[in-house]
C-alpha cells in the first residue's frame, strides 16, 4: 500500500456553502466535479442530486477515486446519485464524459490546485516544508516530466521565465542563476536541497515577509511540471460546450494566473460581439454563450478562513450557460 493511501484523505471542501448556492442543483439533475478529491463538495451535491440524478467525478489520482467512492458510497440509497467516477484529468473533459455517455451536464465545479493529501505526502515532492524527492508530477503514471529534470536540465532563461510567470517571484532571475551554479556540482534531487538554494537566492531582509521563501517557486515548478494553466483552458471550453441551458459553471482558483484564466474566459463567452462600438445594433452574429454571476470573486470568510488555512487565496467564480 501506498505512502498516500495509509493517509486518511483530510482534504476540507473549500467555500462548500457558496458553491453548494451557485451550483444551484435540484433532484435528478447531473453534476460533474472536475476535481473529485476525497468528494467532500460532491458528498454534499450527491444529497441534492438525490437518488435520480448523476454524479460524475473526474480525477487522476487512484487514492482519491478511492476515498471518494468509499465516502460517496456510505450515502443512503435514496440520496445516492448513480454514480460515474473517472480516472482522468479535467483537461481531457470531452473523453472523461465520452466515457460515461452523458447527453448534457447541469452543474460544473473545478477546485483547482494541488489536494492537501499531496501536499503532505513528502513523497510526492509538492511541499517545502518536508523533504522529498523533487518530483510535483499529479498523475505518475502518464507524466514523465519531473520538477527535478526541470530543475537540472532547463537553462537559467527558461528557469527564470517560468518561475517569473508562473508565481510573479521578484527573485526569479536569482533564483535560477543559483539553481544553475548549485547543479553544476551535483544535481538537485530533493525538495529540501532546492529549498536551500532558493534560501541562499533570496536575500536576508526579503526572507522576513510574505511566507515561506520557496512558495512561490514550488508552485512555479508544479504548474510547469503539470501544464495546469493549460489544462484549466482546455477544461473550462469543454464544460462550455458540455453544460445545458440555465447549466452552472463554478471555478474556485487559488493564484492569480487561474484567476485570470477564469474571468477572462468567461468574459470572453459573455462577450462576443465584435461589432465596432459605434454600431447601434449587431451586425456580427456572435450572441453570448455565458451569463457572469459574479462580478467580483467570492473569497472564504475571516471564520473559514481561521478553520481552513488553506483557504485564505480561494476565489470562487461562477457562470451559467444561456
Amino acid at each position: 500500500m501506498s505512502e498516500l493511501a495509509n493517509q486518511e484523505f483530510r482534504h476540507i471542501p473549500v467555500l462548500l456553502p457558496e458553491c453548494l448556492e451557485h451550483l444551484n442543483l435540484k433532484p435528478q439533475q447531473t453534476f460533474v466535479d472536475a476535481t473529485l478529491g476525497g468528494a467532500g463538495h460532491s458528498f454534499e451535491v450527491a444529497q441534492r442530486i438525490g437518488c435520480g440524478g448523476t454524479l460524475i467525478g473526474i480525477d487522476q489520482d487512484d487514492v482519491a477515486l478511492a476515498a471518494a467512492a468509499r465516502k460517496l458510497g456510505s450515502l443512503p440509497d435514496e440520496l445516492r446519485p448513480h454514480l460515474e467516477l473517472v480516472r482522468n484529468n479535467f483537461g481531457n473533459m470531452d473523453e472523461a464524459l465520452l466515457s460515461v455517455d452523458v447527453p448534457g451536464v447541469d452543474a460544473f465545479l473545478f477546485d483547482i490546485g494541488v489536494s492537501s493529501v499531496q501536499i503532505d505526502t513528502p513523497s510526492r515532492g509538492f511541499s517545502f516544508k518536508e523533504d522529498g524527492p523533487l518530483d510535483m508530477r499529479m498523475d505518475p503514471g502518464k507524466n514523465t516530466l519531473t520538477a527535478a529534470e526541470v530543475v537540472n536540465t532547463y537553462n537559467a532563461a527558461d528557469l527564470t521565465r517560468i518561475i517569473r510567470s508562473y508565481s510573479d517571484e521578484r527573485w526569479a532571475s536569482r533564483i535560477a542563476d543559483f539553481i544553475v551554479r548549485a547543479r553544476e556540482k551535483a544535481p538537485l534531487e530533493t525538495s529540501a536541497q532546492l529549498v536551500d538554494v532558493i534560501k541562499a537566492a533570496i536575500p536576508a531582509s526579503a526572507r522576513r515577509a510574505g511566507g515561506h521563501p520557496a512558495k512561490r517557486t514550488f508552485q512555479a515548478l508544479r504548474i510547469e511540471v503539470n501544464g495546469e494553466l493549460d489544462v484549466l483552458k482546455s477544461g473550462l471550453e469543454a464544460a462550455i460546450r458540455w453544460a445545458n441551458p440555465g447549466g452552472r459553471i463554478c471555478v474556485i482558483s487559488y493564484h492569480s494566473l487561474e484567476d485570470r484564466i477564469v474571468k477572462d474566459m468567461f468574459q470572453s463567452f459573455a462577450n462576443r460581439c465584435t461589432c465596432p462600438p459605434d454600431l447601434p445594433v449587431c451586425m456580427c452574429g456572435k450572441e453570448p454563450i455565458l451569463k457572469v454571476l459574479t462580478r467580483k470573486p467570492i473569497v472564504p470568510t475571516a471564520d473559514e478562513i481561521a478553520r481552513n488555512p488553506r483557504a485564505r487565496s480561494a476565489k470562487l467564480r461562477v457562470a451559467q450557460k444561456l
